[in-house]
């Protein structure tokens, strides 16, 4: 056996680095500030940092670490306007993760 997988029987195996990378996306997401930033981020279309932390009267620098934890899950997609960043909510993730949450429940 090696670090990556849990063999539990000769037909069962679990891999452990994919079942870590799930865990840190459902923990992306499982999060109520995190919610509440993706909601205004769809409610707007796409957004600035800026515009994101002054509306939820955060700081900026934890709106930002946030935005890279939603960024490295996959929830939310940048695009470049001039010296503008601007954030959009992945919606083909979020309909993975729906599709994924509706096979686990099964």
């Amino acid at each position: 056996m090696n670090n990556y997988s849990l063999t539990l029987s000769n037909s069962l195996k679990v891999d452990l680095l994919n079942l870590k990378k799930a865990a840190l996306v459902l923990r992306a997401i499982n999060h109520k500030l995190r919610q509440q930033m993706l909601k205004m981020i769809d409610d707007y279309g796409k957004i600035t940092v800026t515009e994101l932390y002054v509306n939820l009267r955060l700081e900026q620098s934890v709106t930002s670490q946030h935005l890279a934890i939603l960024r490295k899950a996959g929830f939310v997609k940048t695009t470049r306007d001039g010296k503008y960043i601007y954030y959009s909510v992945n919606t083909d993730r979020i309909k993975e993760l729906n599709k994924f949450i509706d096979d686990l429940l099964k």
